[in-house]
């Protein structure tokens, strides 16, 4: 009797609201892009950041972990798409393509040797949200108290804050903001986000 293989599709924690977030984008005229980034790989480090640690990891990375507060660093090329996240005085935040977590583990891990320093895998702690477009700031700004004009919170800027209430790493982009959400939180982030963007649609 032949054994029969079980495949285990992955789901992501907000796949079924793929398409009331298309239906906000295109509703919106372009103001917003509202979509699931699932399954990016997420790695939290903790070590001195005057250490020799910190050096290995930069290095292995190849770009440096920020040391000013709120502030993130990405490398981004045909080899690699990473960016790392102050989290902490001692803590960052590794975020990378999906299913990369395994390899830049194993880089930090190498890197850091002997030294005083932890590597944890969180990528199935968090999903992440794009919240894109003229009038993402806007949106956002209905729950969260931080000034996110792009003068003050653009690109290069990260922080651990509230949306609506739930705790978020907010993340400056190039034109929007990603925002991380623990996955048992996401539902109510997005229904929050799609009942908030109707003022734009």
């Amino acid at each position: 009797m032949a054994e029969t293989a079980t495949r285990t599709t992955r789901h992501s924690p907000l796949a079924h609201a793929a398409d009331r977030f298309a239906a906000a984008t295109r509703t919106s005229g372009g103001d917003l892009r509202l979509a699931e980034l699932p399954f990016l790989a997420q790695l939290n480090v903790r070590l001195d950041p005057k250490g020799p640690a910190a050096d290995a990891v930069g290095l292995a990375l190849g770009l440096p972990l920020p040391l000013e507060p709120d502030t993130a660093v990405r490398a981004r090329d045909a080899v690699r798409d990473l960016a790392v996240l102050w989290l902490g005085p001692d803590e960052w935040l590794v975020v990378g393509r999906p299913g990369t977590q395994q390899g830049l583990e194993t880089r930090m891990r190498a890197a850091v040797g002997d030294e005083a320093a932890a590597v944890t895998d969180v990528s199935a702690q968090r999903t992440t949200l794009l919240v894109a477009g003229p009038r993402a700031g806007d949106l956002l700004s209905h729950g969260c108290s931080l000034d996110l004009h792009p003068r003050a919170f653009g690109p290069g800027r990260c922080a651990q804050t509230t949306l609506a209430r739930a705790q978020v790493v907010l993340v400056g982009r190039e034109r929007g903001f990603w925002v991380l959400v623990r996955s048992s939180f996401a539902d109510y982030v997005a229904d929050w986000l799609l009942d908030a963007a109707t003022e734009y649609l």
